[in-house]
């Protein structure tokens, strides 16, 4: 989860504007934008975590921290005013003290027991000013100096403020204020030469100097590319350099530094495929010898000096040894390796001071290109690991795991010039070998009892810091008391002067008049005000907030809020003030609903709230659209003020206008509809309640008059057990049909259906009531068999969907699937092909229990339809 953290100077100096028309600050503030922008199209982006910190005093400069959302970060950004001074020490402390506030409570850092790479937290802080003059309160620095004193605990075990997985890039802005008739350069974009300029390259990184809009987007786009996970390392040459190539330039052969003896770049630190954290094996060693009776650790620097020894050696590997592997950013050591073309030899690497006896200390690693020569890697071994590997060897394939006296006096031997924090990983590694107990359970590790506890206590203390911090976050700072005005004791007031009174007469001809009483002491303690900006100018009750080029328009203004000639209706305010917001503000639609007041309850809560959104007033709250209530919500508070007995005979146009149901689903019946209360008007004599098996009977009437071989149908027999006028006049009665299914739909549109009423006895208006919009009276073959297949496809849509969102319910209550599986429409095979698919859908989820009883109703209905082709046959 890299962590980005961007530094914006909030100077006075950042107010200048460039030719483009907007101020530093402004192009500061888009390019971060920009950047998000950016970082969102990878999609490992998800995890970042963003910071704002500005040129205030800590902590009132920390806008966004661990705790702030990405909303209060944005907030925060547009909020920016640039008001102060150019206090980069101080908020590049502060930056980094932010970001080292967890460490020593989650332990990364390690001390005293190696450097595990794999334990990082990569973070980028990426600094935005306009380059000038460092400033402070007390004078004007050319150099850049963090300060020394910190509160946070534990800062004195690492020499720097910054730690091996931070880095620190500078956009320094130098668009000038008149448009260039130069044209730019072509290639990349230089650094700068401001004081920052040396802080990055420290830790790592680099500065941009920005001399134009497009170079902006340039080096936005390379910072992008920079967000990597991995550590900084020195990289150092020892000895000897490596015998020159045959073929080799003569610009290689020339003696003196080069630049791939020193080099200051990042290894890549992976993260694992299927844990998407890193992990390794083996440390990389501390630069002193832990010694059990120090009472003090002494500090490490942030990057690690590795030394690499030109000496061309065998690499070594064993397969059941786990080793750690890393490869180097591109650099002139690995450019330098590279050209060599030698992927079967290795470089050891050593960091001075870390055995016992030797200064140069023992390899822990090697330097090797990769096979293919298209980049370097860094192999992170066992200490010593030439010593150690072929013992490790023989004991697997000589000893086969039994070792003898001499193998194990020679292990003993090793153990001794081991770092004693490097028995931890040997223990895991023969483990993973198989062969756990070659090392004793009570072997310590190397850190005395006072540095143990001394770390618990920082940790402790770190916790309470970063707790403090969080809280303070977001506070603003204390108002400036204002000017003192000091008083001068008992002394002469300067209007009882005379040759002051003697000044004033020469000076305006006639005497001004003295106060009866001088009171020395009236200015005691007085302070004079300052400015608040935060407050909102009134100009209508305060003429010292009109700017004195404003005040002929604010006269008029006047003017017409006395006479009442303008159609505002509130006093003290005019109708352009009203809606004059500033465009830093304009974007702020969640800042005015929480000024706006609060809104009335609504007086249907049932009825599904609007979301406040910009051109769009018809968006509904997706959460109010329930399958469930859909019944509900189309048919309930759509026309309450309708009475039941209104039809509508009287519409111009003869018959009513029918309503479009939401979904298939509703127009079965509604089986899937909660009972709802029935209807206060009298229903038709030959009206009669269906149960709740009317679904069913619904369901049949399609299938057997769509599907079946029989004539026969239930609805037919319902048909014959009906009244005698009924089935004489069922072709004739058409209108009377009609005004029977208008009061059916009148009562739905008004909120007072009846769940699954239809008319059994007439087959027109159970036509009716199942299909939207009623096909012609006569159909053709084919015209009829491609509408039922479209019914058929859209209910069994609708239950495909309502039985996914089951599966995923949580729990093993599984009746209502069943319930919807028992409604599927259309011929056996398509019966079969939605089972399946569901049975598919199940397994996604790990439903075992119900893939059991799915496939147990999959054999019932297989065996169903083989008993009927057996009667069939007969």
């Amino acid at each position: 989860m890299p962590v980005l953290l961007f530094l914006i100077d909030t100077s006075a100096s950042m107010n200048q504007r460039t030719h483009l028309g907007t101020t530093y600050l402004d192009i500061a503030k888009g390019a971060v934008e920009t950047f998000m922008k950016l970082r969102g199209r990878d999609p490992a982006s998800r995890g970042d975590r963003y910071m704002l910190v500005n040129f205030e005093d800590a902590p009132f400069g920390i806008k966004a921290g661990w705790k702030e959302s990405h909303a209060t970060f944005m907030t925060e950004l547009r909020n920016l005013q640039a008001t102060g001074l150019t206090t980069v020490g101080q908020s590049l402390r502060t930056s980094f003290d932010l970001l080292n506030l967890n460490r020593l409570v989650t332990g990364i850092d390690n001390y005293g027991q190696g450097r595990n790479p794999f334990f990082l937290e990569p973070a980028i802080i990426i600094a935005i000013s306009d380059g000038n003059k460092l400033t402070s309160s007390n004078s004007v620095q050319d150099e850049l100096h963090l300060p020394l004193t910190t509160p946070l605990p534990g800062s004195e075990l690492t020499k720097e403020p910054f730690r091996w997985d931070q880095r620190l890039f500078a956009l320094v802005l130098r668009i000038p204020g008149n448009a260039s008739v130069e044209t730019e350069p072509l290639g990349g974009v230089p650094p700068d030469d401001s004081p920052i300029t040396p802080m990055c390259e420290v830790t790592g990184g680099r500065s941009y100097s920005v001399f134009s809009q497009r170079m902006l987007n340039q080096c936005l786009e390379s910072l992008v590319q920079k967000i990597q996970s991995g550590v900084v390392i020195n990289f150092e040459k020892t000895g000897p350099d490596p015998p020159p190539l045959e073929d080799a330039p003569a610009e290689a052969l020339k003696s003196g530094p080069q630049p791939w003896h020193c080099c200051h770049k990042l290894i890549y630190v992976r993260p694992n495929l299927k844990t998407g954290v890193p992990i390794g094996h083996w440390p990389i060693p501390e630069a002193f010898w832990p010694d059990q009776n120090s009472p003090t650790l002494p500090p490490r620097s942030a990057h690690p000096q590795v030394r690499f020894s030109c000496v061309d050696a065998e690499p070594m590997v064993i397969d059941k040894v786990p080793f750690d592997k890393y490869e180097l950013e591109p650099s002139p050591l690995t450019q330098y390796i590279l050209e060599r073309k030698s992927p079967h030899t290795c470089w050891q690497v050593f960091v001075s001071n870390s055995a016992k006896y030797s200064d140069l200390g023992q390899p822990f690693g090697y330097l090797k290109a990769s096979t293919a020569l298209n980049c370097v890697n860094l192999f992170v071994m066992p200490y010593n690991y030439p010593v150690l590997l072929p013992l490790l060897d023989d004991l697997i394939k000589v000893h086969k795991f039994k070792p003898t006296l001499k193998w194990r006096q020679s292990f003993e031997n090793y153990l001794k010039t081991m770092p004693p924090y490097y028995i931890g990983s040997l223990r895991k590694a023969l483990r993973i070998m198989g062969a756990p107990n070659l090392l004793a359970d009570n072997m310590e590790y190397g850190l005395s009892y006072s540095v143990v506890s001394y770390l618990k206590k920082l940790s402790q203390q770190t916790k309470i810091e970063y707790d403090r911090l969080i809280v303070s976050i977001g506070k603003k700072p204390p108002p400036e008391p204002g000017i003192k005005v000091r008083w001068r004791g008992g002394g002469v007031s300067l209007a009882q002067r005379r040759d002051f009174i003697q000044q004033l007469q020469s000076l305006s001809g006639e005497a001004p008049a003295l106060p009866v009483e001088l009171n020395p002491k009236e200015f005691q303690g007085f302070h004079l005000a300052l400015l608040n900006k935060g407050l909102k100018p009134q100009s209508f009750r305060n003429p010292y907030d009109i700017p004195r080029s404003h005040l002929l328009d604010q006269l008029s203004r006047m003017r017409r809020n006395l006479l009442n000639t303008s159609v505002c209706t509130l006093r003290g305010q005019d109708s352009d003030q009203l809606h004059s917001v500033p465009i830093a503000q304009m974007g702020n639609y969640q800042d005015f609903l929480k000024a706006a007041p609060q809104p009335l309850r609504d007086a249907d809560p049932e009825q599904p709230k609007r979301l406040h959104t910009f051109g769009n007033p018809f968006k509904l709250d997706k959460k109010g659209m329930m399958i469930d209530e859909a019944d509900e919500f189309v048919t309930g508070p759509q026309n309450k003020g309708k009475r039941p007995g209104d039809n509508n005979i009287n519409m111009p146009g003869g018959g009513p206008k029918r309503r479009r149901c939401m979904s298939p689903l509703l127009r079965l019946g509604r089986a899937y509809t909660p009972p709802v209360s029935p209807s206060a008007s009298p229903r038709h004599s030959s009206e009669t309640d269906i149960n709740d098996g009317s679904p069913d009977l619904i369901i049949n009437h399609l299938n057997q008059n769509h599907y079946g071989s029989d004539s026969s149908s239930d609805l037919e027999m319902d048909l014959h057990t009906g009244p005698a006028d009924l089935q004489e006049n069922h072709t004739s009665d058409e209108a009377q049909v009609l005004r029977h299914m208008d009061d059916d739909e009148e009562e739905e549109e008004s909120g007072q259906q009846r769940a699954g009423e239809l008319l059994p006895s007439l087959e027109g208006g159970v036509e009716r009531a199942l299909i939207e919009d009623p096909p012609p009276r006569f159909l053709s073959p084919s015209a009829l068999k491609k509408h039922i297949h479209t019914e058929t496809t859209k209910v069994n849509n609708e239950l495909r969907t309502l039985i996914t969102k089951e599966i995923r319910k949580p729990g093993r209550h599984y009746e209502k699937i069943f319930l919807l599986l028992k409604q599927i429409q259309g011929t056996l095979d398509t019966r079969l092909i939605f089972l399946q698919n569901i049975i598919k859908e199940a397994a996604r989820f790990k439903k075992r229990v119900l893939i059991e009883q799915l496939e147990n109703f999959l054999e019932e209905i297989h065996n169903r339809s083989n008993n009927m082709n057996h009667v069939d046959s007969l």
